[in-house]
């Protein structure tokens, strides 16, 4: 029988020249592409974090790459970057066979949760040098992430209100039965005036300081007059710290309606993922992201559930970044405000936003209501309406509201002279006296300025792509990315969090939008260029003659 020959197998022989860590990677592999990106990211205030003394830590641009490929792969967890630095060979060749534990992964995220903003600017920027984005324009969608935190810890503004007025009553009622004129006192000055726990400290005191100075009781009755004050004054140290906690409760939420005890950052919200179908809130952060050709290239993070009051301050965390406002912003109808409008328009932005009934207008079976103030004509020289009978409804004075954002609008009331016996009242309005309407006349002329951007050839281009900017962009994030639940308390590090989960996606994109040699050439000629370019953006340095001088040459 012929014998068959295998090749050596000697599984624990020692290799005297070791080989290339990267000789069985692909050389159009993500991982080669992460690796030259960051190489050439500018790191100055990350390295200004680490002390000079003690010992040598591990290099900051080995952590963030290897942190940013596990992103990319879907991998969130410290322990399995852990266990894959010693597996597989992507991580060993980026960490160049350097095996930091978990607790030091965790540790250098949390080191540069105040600087990983800086470095996902530099990497949008590096996008916007390649051309794959303009900076242009921003698609702004935002979705509701649940928190870390559990669910049935909440705190709610109304309960924690109503129960605290109930606290105020009781405290008024338990100093009226103490028998001291001290706490008679402070009960009857305070008569509609809420007290406080400072207030409260105040008249324990007193009162211990009057029992301590009574004389010794002798008789039965004096005896029991004494346990009945030092139970009431129990009492009222336990309601005075109920009253504190109260006040503090009120302190976390400031604005917001609830808060979770273990992440006072989340607010409770309705999420879109409802496994029970029961409306169940959820402590949660509203995520705002603006994409531009499905790359991330702004977030920020809101305890608020509205998206309409979030818009301002979204602009201005782009400009933050780029130092400028984007020219064109293209949003849905939760964004159309007049706070909103006013914001673009001040600052010179197109607004292709769209307002609350747009969509209805659109429809080819749409007829507007004739009773609605939006209907009716409008003299806008001698400043009157006429209603659908021919009847003028003229000025009669002005209405000035307040938002939960607190920007003031101004309506103008217009009030019809006589609706008494008119056959169409039943279908105009059903109220007596004659019919009063309320116009916003700022908002309508934005609404009129929407709606002639949206219905243009440039704003159905616009709609068109929004559907698959950031609605695109969530749908990766929460099922391809498996990124639907925050991993980390409170709103700073919840940032950090996303921070790095943004850079990995756009890099990700990069990938599969780019090709590597292409990016090795171009970054190999612009190297110097690019790094000044990006000092420049970003506020590092000031232009001056050498600068010139140094990118000429």
């Amino acid at each position: 029988m012929t014998k068959v020959h295998f090749r050596s197998y000697i599984h624990k022989k020692m290799i005297l020249f070791p080989q290339r860590i990267d000789k069985d990677i692909a050389e159009d592999d993500p991982v080669r592409l992460l690796d030259a990106l960051v190489d050439n990211l500018m790191l100055d205030n990350v390295y200004k974090l680490y002390k000079p003394s003690g010992r040598k830590p591990y290099h900051p641009q080995m952590m963030l790459k290897v942190i940013l490929y596990a992103y990319m792969n879907n991998i969130y967890s410290c322990r399995r970057i852990e266990s894959l630095l010693k597996r597989d060979i992507h991580f060993i060749y980026l960490a160049g066979y350097e095996q930091p534990d978990f607790i030091t992964i965790n540790r250098f995220r949390n080191r540069v949760k105040k600087e990983i903003n800086n470095i996902f600017t530099q990497v949008v920027l590096v996008l916007a040098a390649k051309g794959l984005i303009s900076l242009d324009v921003e698609y702004i969608d935002g979705t509701k992430i649940e928190s870390k935190a559990n669910k049935y810890t909440f705190v709610w503004k109304r309960t924690v209100e109503k129960n605290r007025a109930k606290l105020q009553e009781q405290i008024r009622t338990l100093l009226l039965q103490v028998d001291d004129v001290i706490a008679q006192d402070n009960a009857a000055k305070r008569e509609g005036v809420e007290f406080t726990a400072a207030l409260l400290d105040e008249i324990s005191e007193e009162l211990n300081k009057s029992l301590e100075s009574a004389p010794e009781p002798k008789t039965k009755e004096e005896k029991q007059a004494v346990r009945t004050k030092k139970k009431q004054l129990k009492e009222l140290e336990k309601k005075r710290n109920k009253l504190q906690e109260y006040d503090q409760h009120l302190e976390v939420m400031g604005e917001r309606n609830s808060y979770s005890k273990t992440d006072p950052d989340a607010t409770f919200m309705h999420m879109k993922e409802d496994a029970m179908q029961n409306g169940q809130t959820k402590p949660g952060y509203n995520l705002q992201i603006a994409t531009e050709n499905q790359f991330i290239t702004d977030f920020a993070l809101y305890a608020n559930r509205t998206d309409t009051l979030t818009l301002p301050s979204f602009l201005e965390s782009f400009k933050s970044r780029y130092h400028r406002y984007a020219k064109t912003v293209v949003a849905d109808s939760g964004y159309g405000s007049e706070e909103n409008y006013l914001f673009m328009d001040v600052h010179d932005m197109e607004a292709y936003v769209k307002y609350n009934y747009f969509h209805k207008e659109q429809r080819p079976r749409y007829t507007p209501d004739p009773f609605s103030p939006r209907s009716l004509y409008y003299n806008k020289e001698l400043d009157f309406y006429v209603c659908p009978m021919g009847q003028h409804m003229k000025r009669i004075g002005m209405k000035r509201s307040l938002t939960s954002n607190g920007f003031v609008t101004y309506s103008v009331r217009y009030q019809a002279e006589r609706c008494d016996g008119c056959p169409l009242r039943g279908s105009c309005f059903k109220a007596r006296g004659n019919r009063i309407i309320e116009v916003n006349h700022q908002l309508q002329h934005y609404k009129q300025k929407a709606r002639e951007l949206l219905t243009s050839e440039e704003g159905i281009k616009h709609r068109g792509r929004r559907c698959i900017e950031p609605e695109a962009v969530f749908g990766q994030t929460k099922y391809n990315k498996a990124y639907k639940r925050f991993r980390h308390f409170g709103k700073d590090k919840v940032n950090m969090d996303f921070a790095f989960f943004a850079i990995a996606f756009n890099i990700g994109k990069m990938c599969r939008k780019t090709n590597l040699k292409e990016l090795k050439a171009i970054m190999e000629v612009l190297l110097v260029t690019f790094r000044c370019f990006i000092q420049v953006y970003i506020g590092y340095l000031k232009p001056n003659k050498s600068f010139y001088m140094k990118l000429a040459a």
